[in-house]
């Protein structure tokens, strides 16, 4: 469907998702996605310049679609003709006639069955079924319980999400019924992923109980991230019994470019999934996807052994 080599995407992590990692990760031969993130036109067309400046490949756009805005850049992806967009944070309907029309192929991250059904609906081309163990904003699901879930209520194509990192995790996920895999930690530590350097070694240093979920107490904006002084500071405030639902929304303000563009481990949100433990060195982005699919392929082809 997308001229990749490899089902395997790049997540699209604010301040983190730039045309530089993006045009890595499709030049090994999956899919990079640029993150839109909060910011406006000029900042896309920035990104995507780049990524065709390093990479002749299919790359993607992701939208947040609660960014102010959005508008600006759901045009931007039509005007420039990129291939592929995810979206995030809300449902797409709006615009995905124009996209479709543009001929994008549009594939959202869902969190729920109902939501992967309102995509199909729609007319997405495929869902991202994404797990509470990634990190960034989450839902309530495990990968394990969503990926099966979403795969029997729709008829579109769908990856799996969160809690992936290795071979390992994307031969699970393709048993569980998906067709591919997005990691975002994993890509956190690639060569060509720009975030400060005390990003990546927070990640690097991780344990399997480093990651902590904010937000929870009045809902809607659940977020993983790294324990640090941040992180709890956020959820002392978030659970004092005069804190308002608007106090937690304007918590993290700012935090995730401490933490992305310098590195401030303390007053940082460093946003990471469940595996980072996982994650023990930095390396090329083409030997990130290579080492995965090698090993999926690899546990795939013994996985008859189990069953004697």
């Amino acid at each position: 469907m997308l001229g990749i080599r490899y089902p395997v995407f790049q997540g699209g992590m604010a301040w983190v998702s730039d045309g530089k990692l993006a045009a890595a990760v499709s030049e090994a031969g999956g899919l990079g996605i640029i993150s839109a993130m909060n910011a406006g036109a000029d900042y896309l067309q920035e990104q995507i310049k780049i990524a065709r400046s390093l990479t002749d490949k299919p790359f993607g756009v992701n939208i947040m679609l609660m960014s102010p805005f959005v508008d600006q850049v759901a045009e931007t992806v039509i005007v420039e003709k990129v291939p592929v967009v995810t979206t995030g944070a809300g449902s797409p309907g709006k615009y995905i006639p124009a996209w479709k029309e543009a001929g994008i192929r549009v594939i959202p991250v869902v969190a729920s069955v109902a939501s992967a059904k309102m995509a199909e609906r729609a007319g997405a081309d495929a869902v991202i079924a994404e797990g509470q163990e990634s990190g960034g904003h989450i839902g309530e699901l495990t990968t394990m319980a969503l990926v099966p879930q979403v795969c029997d209520a729709v008829n579109i194509p769908v990856l799996a999400a969160g809690g992936i990192a290795d071979g390992r995790g994307m031969a699970a996920a393709l048993m569980l019924g998906a067709c591919g895999i997005q990691m975002g930690t994993r890509f956190l530590v690639a060569n060509e992923c720009g975030v400060h350097q005390n990003y990546k070694d927070m990640v690097l240093k991780a344990t399997d109980i480093s990651t902590v979920a904010t937000g929870r107490r009045f809902g809607g904006n659940v977020c993983r991230c790294i324990k640090n002084a941040f992180s709890r500071d956020f959820l002392r405030k978030e659970y004092e019994p005069e804190t308002t639902a608007e106090d937690v929304a304007s918590l993290g303000v700012g935090a995730l470019r401490l933490a992305a563009a310098e590195g401030d481990t303390r007053q940082g949100c460093f946003l990471a999934g469940q595996i980072s433990g996982m994650v023990k060195k930095e390396m090329p982005a083409a030997d990130i996807i290579t080492e995965v699919c090698t090993e999926c392929e690899t546990v795939l082809k013994r996985s008859g052994a189990w069953l004697r």
